[in-house]
């Protein structure tokens, strides 16, 4: 069962991008229209999830703030991050919201591997993270670790909306407005602040390519 994929080369405002989400999800739920993955990038702004902690939005002021209604906590968004919202339809991939989470996070640490990077998966804390070396470790001798992709999904009647996104090129300064998803002891990353020539066509083509390994 493959989506329809949806590139948007303009940044797409978020209330726009949240009625089309919807939009498409009615119709998949009425038959008359297929599963999607949407490829795009938002101006900046920062969202809340169903789980934000109003103490996180430590600088409101600093850009647009938007109720998502999804899972989790503040994340930000902007140029020069990929965002993907699947459109999928959970009810008929075994009804298991926890498997489906844990399928998008595969599905992210494989296409970061088509681009020679390692992301790990951590207890309690949703996402993709990059250990982190070349940083001073945490007081008690932990490895520092850096967040390279935030996930948060919401789901209609079994059909999901929302997604994940992965930090390509944006300005990581962008992120000190939030505690980004309420985690204070590690940080956030980009493909590039890795080191990475990567581009954003380079992340779709390795986000697409995988795809079928993580979603039957």
């Amino acid at each position: 069962m493959q989506p329809d994929w949806i590139t948007s080369d303009a940044p797409v405002a978020y209330p726009d991008a949240l009625a089309q989400m919807q939009a498409r999800v009615a119709a998949i739920q009425a038959g008359t229209a297929n599963e999607a993955i949407w490829l795009l990038e938002h101006p900046p702004l920062y969202t809340a999830g169903t789980s934000a902690k109003p103490a996180d939005l430590t600088d409101p002021d600093r850009f647009p703030v938007f109720e998502a209604r999804r899972g989790g906590q503040y994340t930000y968004h902007g140029p020069g991050q990929r965002v993907a919202y699947c459109m999928l339809d959970v009810g008929a991939r075994g009804r298991d919201v926890r498997a489906f989470v844990a399928q998008l996070e595969g599905w992210v640490i494989a296409a970061l591997a088509e681009l020679g990077l390692t992301g790990h998966i951590r207890a309690g804390r949703v996402g993709v993270w990059i250990e982190r070396p070349d940083k001073a470790p945490l007081p008690d001798g932990t490895i520092r670790e850096d967040k390279i992709a935030a996930i948060g999904i919401r789901l209609s009647k079994w059909v999901s909306y929302h997604g994940l996104s992965i930090n390509v090129e944006p300005e990581l300064s962008h992120f000190d407005g939030i505690v980004p998803c309420g985690i204070t002891d590690h940080g956030v990353t980009s493909l590039v602040d890795l080191g990475l020539p990567v581009t954003m066509d380079d992340l779709d083509a390795a986000l697409k390519g995988t795809f079928s390994r993580h979603f039957s």
